[in-house]
């Protein structure tokens, strides 16, 4: 939509309130609200001031004032507040240059299309993210001086098959065993129904919606491919309608990587393909139909994927699940339809316009525009260096004989060792300054500062049973 298209819209549809979201540094959206009578072409133009300081990484308080300013061609009416309500997606500038934020992680999403275009390699890069998720019934956490647990609960969980429902109706899906059951084992279909269409009313294009691999209410609905930047602002609409959809049935709905112990976590895998002047740059007659340039890119994401997952699995849970033999992909190999590779090549894929690869680390904790311009800026560099990636392997990973297994890299074991290699292995993101240097640095500080630290400091629950008798 252009500037004028949606003062119309607003006007037409009887807008009330204009809704302002913009995404903080770690990867949550934030936002404020105006009536609709205050927005107008100045809007788009000017933006709006807010206080910089208060995000989580951004400024310090002597330089805190920032606009918000928003994005025309975002724009969707929110089912869910009372008042009728239009969302804007907006970018973050400096109130005085009106410059970019360089810490803005939509900024660098932009900065990554436009690099890729200055390439030649490309002039599009085409993602598609497949985002799991549980929802849960229950959720109390809390962590003291004295204490730290956590307690969940949810109507499907293998748990309560014990427990006095008034009646307990049974049918829960066995761990690990979830995948695809129907109805009355899976008793969230109708709610990913009602998530899929509230996602399709928002300008969302929904492939398929369908219970995962494991108890206790785990989901995944996917979202067509789209451009970089666009994929990256679908997927922030996505995880708020999941959550929002879910809060008005009374459930919880979380993104985390690993809440459930003993069964799967939730993954993103993400599709790529490069595309120039309407050809997909990744069809070819190569290995599973891939092209030499795709091969590369496929060698780029290897080499740096330790460095990497820094930013597509940035949470200390992200590494529950990133656990060699468990049911994530570790193994930094590729291969076409092995799934216990970091890298798969679908085999569906037989036409050239749907010739892509998936890298299979990532999970839905990722701040998106970040964990997307990495991985673009990973393959451009696997192109641009011509990175071989080696031989594929067809094998199941799982089972190799330690002796093979050993000349196979594996993912970093936690989100300090992940930052350690980002520390080490970042000059592919400073390419074309779509990442700063003092973007990777404010980000690894805030990660070991924050989380990192934070864990290590108190007790685990576990540690009582493990050492408490000493």
């Amino acid at each position: 939509m252009t500037v004028n298209e949606v003062l119309e819209l607003v006007k037409n549809k009887g807008v009330e309130a204009i809704d302002f979201r913009f995404m903080d540094f770690p990867g949550l959206w934030q936002h404020f609200t105006i009536p609709a009578s205050g927005l107008d072409e100045g809007t788009f133009r000017d933006g709006l001031g807010f206080d910089g300081s208060s995000m989580r990484g951004w400024k310090g308080i002597q330089e805190s004032d920032m606009l918000v300013v928003p994005d025309p061609t975002t724009s969707w009416i929110d089912p869910f507040p009372k008042l009728k309500t239009l969302v804007l997606i907006c970018d973050i500038k400096d109130p005085v240059t009106h410059e970019s934020y360089s810490r803005d992680p939509r900024n660098i999403a932009r900065k990554a299309e436009a690099y890729l275009r200055t390439t030649g390699i490309g002039d599009q890069a085409f993602i598609g993210p497949e985002a799991e998720f549980f929802i849960f019934d229950d959720i109390r956490f809390d962590q003291n001086e004295h204490s730290g647990y956590y307690f969940l609960d949810s109507i499907e969980g293998r748990w309560n098959t014990g427990s006095d429902e008034g009646p307990n109706l049974g049918y829960k899906p066995r761990y690990k065993e979830g995948y695809f059951p129907v109805p009355p084992t899976d008793k969230f279909n109708d709610l990913r129904n009602e998530m899929m269409m509230n996602l399709i009313n928002c300008g969302l294009e929904i492939e398929c919606q369908h219970h995962e691999v494991a108890t206790a209410g785990q989901a995944e609905i996917d979202i067509k491919y789209n451009t970089l930047l666009a994929a990256a602002d679908g997927l922030m609409t996505y995880k708020y309608i999941v959550k929002n959809t879910a809060h008005q049935h009374g459930k919880t709905v979380t993104f985390m990587p690993k809440p459930v112990w003993n069964d799967n976590g939730s993954g993103m895998h993400m599709h790529l393909s490069i595309w120039k002047d309407g050809v997909n740059q990744f069809a070819g007659d190569g290995y599973a139909g891939m092209s030499e340039t795709a091969l590369h890119a496929i060698g780029g994401i290897l080499q740096h994927a330790p460095a990497l997952v820094a930013l597509t699995n940035p949470t200390t849970n992200s590494y529950k699940r990133l656990v060699p033999g468990f049911e994530a992909p570790t193994r930094l190999a590729y291969s076409s339809r092995n799934r216990s590779a970091a890298v798969r090549i679908p085999v569906g894929a037989t036409s050239d316009a749907a010739r892509r690869f998936e890298f299979r680390c990532p999970d839905p904790s990722c701040n998106p525009y970040l964990a997307f311009s990495a991985l673009v800026m990973a393959a451009l560099d696997g192109i641009k260096s011509k990175t071989d990636p080696g031989l594929p392997l067809d094998k199941d990973l799982y089972d190799l004989p330690a002796e093979q297994l050993a000349d196979v890299p594996s993912t970093p074991a936690t989100l300090e060792d992940a930052l350690v290699e980002l520390e080490q292995d970042h000059e592919f993101l400073l390419a074309g300054d779509v990442f700063t240097a003092d973007t990777i640095r404010a980000w690894i500080q805030y990660k070991r500062e924050r989380e990192v630290d934070q864990l290590r400091l108190r007790p685990h629950p576990y540690e009582f049973a493990l050492y408490y008798d000493i």
